[in-house]
């Protein structure tokens, strides 16, 4: 059998939901068959999910779509993407409320808020947007089902605590475009988070690696030798201070999960009541009770890490138009915010 080049750009532990690979045929490639061809290389294939793939133009041969009974021959390039979340056999509709920032033929922006989960899987089978976003399709179309849009084309998802601006593809073209779009690092995101301490830098990059804890699977750490995990960029901007923690934006080069935490951390910075990372306790400020009781009441507040997806801006899949979204920050980070301005004013802390 021919050699060829074979990279992948996988997406274990990213908020995007599709993992890329590339196939480089060697210029002595014999014809043969696409959905053969790529059973042999990927492990875990079946000839149904590769069809399945081809039939929804996840599959590029030289950046063009194809039929499953095209043979490969010699110097081409072949891209797939695959779905890399867990696999779920049905999407239940609910009469779930959802925020819908923005909807056309060929998107749709959700504006998320805290404590909803994106897609099920395990421990949280339903209640999810996914269930809201399958009835409120429903209400467009009856003939729409778990079967006709099983994942409703997701390309990239938020944590259950965080939120914020998410988008969706209603079209396997709108998906396949988006997809690129996020491989490509083209989109723009943008993240609001308070975190702990003065930042002493006004702005800066964090460039480490982010990947599952050798110990706790469910933690994700930062290994800035790159020995670990995957490549992960984070762009921080400081835009207010308060003394014990700051209030600055993120914009992302990478979608890892859990990126923006686990990076801050990294610095010395937890996100404010971050209780996966170290943020949900106090980790700068006095030893007085009534500043004690104050950050109780702060964390009372807002029982979850301060992190919301500001603004998401891309091209329009269809028209190839920019498009840019901006939220409003959450109600309960924006009190907490407003109350540590009155506390530092009336405080001044200099520590």
């Amino acid at each position: 059998m021919n050699e060829e080049e074979i990279y992948t750009e996988q997406q274990d532990a990213s908020d995007e939901l599709y993992q890329k690979f590339v196939f480089k045929t060697d210029p002595g490639q014999e014809a043969y068959r696409i959905d053969k061809f790529l059973m042999n290389r990927i492990e875990g294939a079946t000839r149904n999910k590769i069809q399945q793939a081809i039939h929804n133009k996840m599959v590029l041969v030289n950046g063009s779509e194809v039929k499953p009974n095209f043979k490969v021959k010699g110097n081409q390039e072949i891209v797939v993407f695959t779905d890399t979340a867990p696999d779920e056999n049905e999407i239940v509709p609910e009469n779930i409320p959802l925020n819908i920032f923005y909807e056309d033929e060929h998107i749709v922006i959700v504006n998320k808020a805290a404590g909803m989960v994106v897609h099920p899987g395990s421990g949280n089978p339903n209640v999810t947007l996914l269930n809201a976003m399958a009835w409120h399709l429903q209400q467009q179309n009856a003939a729409i089902n778990a079967e006709t849009l099983p994942r409703f084309g997701m390309v990239h998802r938020i944590d259950k605590n965080t939120s914020g601006l998410l988008v969706l593809a209603k079209t396997e073209q709108a998906m396949r475009n988006l997809a690129k779009q996020f491989f490509d690092h083209t989109v723009d995101r943008k993240y609001m988070a308070l975190v702990w301490g003065d930042v002493a830098e006004d702005e800066g990059t964090i460039v480490a690696h982010v990947g599952r804890n050798l110990r706790f699977r469910k933690l994700f750490e930062a290994y800035p030798e790159g020995d670990h995990g995957k490549e992960a960029i984070t762009h921080y901007k400081v835009l207010e201070r308060f003394g014990y923690v700051t209030l600055v934006q993120c914009i992302l080069e990478t979608g890892r999960t859990h990126q923006i935490r686990v990076h801050m951390k990294h610095i010395g910075h937890p996100l404010f009541n971050d209780d996966f990372y170290g943020g949900d306790r106090i980790v700068k400020g006095t030893v007085y009770a009534k500043y004690k009781q104050f950050v109780d009441n702060c964390f009372a507040i807002c029982p979850r890490q301060a992190l919301h997806a500001k603004t998401l801006g891309f091209t329009h899949p269809a028209t190839g138009e920019p498009i840019f979204f901006e939220s409003d920050l959450a109600k309960d980070i924006e009190e907490v915010i407003e109350k540590w301005r009155r506390y530092t004013t009336a405080y001044r802390p200099t520590e």
